[in-house]
């Protein structure tokens, strides 16, 4: 496969969040890049030794770190052939010192999971129907014009509602209001003031509104504050001490490595950057969709308990193993959806792996596992042009260090 295609195509399972792939031997552990931890654990095991995390890759994926795409990076890897984690670059520019592995960041988008994970525990215990209209929850929010649009069909982004209006074409902008305050019934309004892009379930449009609107039918249903629910159903449960929603204040609280973004120099030469610290940076635009900050091991937890049926229940879980019908395309590739209820799916490594990734000014995140959680993967990279349309190169590296590269053909049933 030529390098540009092969790189598209991970480029792809990373907007997806998830990738798969054979794995080699494990490796010792070793001192990482600047000062950070690179740890195998250890089995017994000969069939779980020769499906080991591949150890020797992942050093390698993490070595040289900081450079000009990525200033730290953090990786869990695990499944049945044991576990592996790792650590590099820096924690700020300045100091120089080691990136903190434990550190907490934005996880982006990821947040749409355990928002989904709450709609369909309400949907468990009879509160919610997926099949019924979202106005009938939301009946002074949403317009009659979208007044078919289904819970599922926010879920898998098969809605038709369009992007709501916010300020900011390039990053420069966007920099210039990263501390507006935006209230998600005001997004709601924008979005849904203008023409749907197609009839509900007619296409896949992935799209921050959705997981807008099904914020506030939670607060709706439970007359609970949407942080409240997550916290209280999911968070406490499953002990995510790290994991948190930061609401108003723009800053990340407790231990965390700085993001920056690349920017164009001013007065510059063409071509000219400088990396800007971007860490505080407001998130009320993203909410129920994406403003949640975690670590990679909370996130590692959770990958786990909700795969094994521990956050969400049976029949529940299985929308986020279900993809909408086969003639559903992508709004704008044309491609087959692969949009879930917060999850999505790609083939690589001739297996099937499901997952989620977020990208916020800084950061990026990505959780995945196969179904039967025989290899997952939870990385935070701080990239520097996190929200960019060409996948990090660190990111690119952990995912072929981890599951290997994209295979042809349809995935085996999960």
């Amino acid at each position: 496969m030529p390098a540009r295609t092969r790189t598209a195509a991970l480029a792809a399972a990373l907007v997806l969040g998830i990738v798969a792939g054979p794995a080699a031997p494990a490796a010792v552990a070793t001192a990482a890049p600047h000062g950070g931890a690179h740890r195998t654990a250890p089995t017994d095991d000969a069939d779980a030794r020769r499906d080991a995390p591949d150890a020797e890759a992942l050093r390698a994926a993490l070595a040289g770190l900081p450079d000009a795409d990525s200033t730290a990076a953090l990786a869990r890897v695990g499944g049945s052939g044991g576990s592996w984690r790792g650590s590099a670059g820096v924690h700020d520019l300045r100091s120089g010192r080691p990136a903190d592995e434990e550190g907490r960041f934005r996880a982006g988008s990821v947040t749409k999971v355990f928002t989904a994970a709450v709609v369909l525990q309400l949907a468990a215990e009879k509160r919610v129907a997926l099949d019924r209209p979202a106005r009938a929850y939301l009946p002074t929010l949403i317009p009659a014009a979208y007044g078919a649009v289904t819970v599922r069909q926010l879920l898998d982004h098969t809605s038709g509602i369009p992007a709501a209006d916010l300020p900011g074409e390039t990053a420069e902008e966007a920099y210039a209001h990263r501390f507006d305050r935006h209230d998600p019934r005001d997004m709601v309004a924008s979005a849904t003031a203008k023409d749907r892009e197609f009839a509900p379930g007619a296409a896949q449009h992935y799209l921050n509104i959705n997981y807008t609107v099904l914020g506030l039918l939670i607060e709706k249903v439970t007359g609970a504050r949407y942080a409240d629910e997550v916290r209280s159903r999911v968070l406490a449960p499953l002990g995510l001490r790290d994991t948190y929603f930061p609401g108003d204040d723009p800053r990340i609280k407790g231990p965390h490595n700085r993001g920056y973004q690349s920017f164009p120099r001013a007065g510059g030469s063409e071509g000219e950057v400088e990396l800007r610290d971007v860490t505080v940076w407001g998130n009320t635009s993203s909410w129920a969709a994406g403003d949640l900050i975690s670590t990679t091991a909370d996130l590692e937890q959770f990958v786990q308990a909700l795969f094994r049926g521990q956050v969400v229940p049976e029949p529940q879980l299985e929308e986020m193993f279900s993809l909408p019908a086969p003639s559903v395309r992508d709004h704008v590739s044309g491609d087959p959806a692969a949009y879930s209820a917060g999850l999505s799916v790609t083939t690589l490594g001739g297996r099937q792996v499901w997952g989620k990734s977020g990208g916020r000014w800084g950061y990026n995140t990505v959780i995945g596992a196969t179904r039967d959680l025989s290899r997952t993967l939870v990385y935070s990279v701080n990239a520097t042009d996190a929200k960019g349309p060409d996948m990090n190169p660190t990111a690119l590296k952990l995912m072929v260090a981890t599951f290997g590269a994209p295979s042809a053909g349809p995935a085996p049933a999960a």
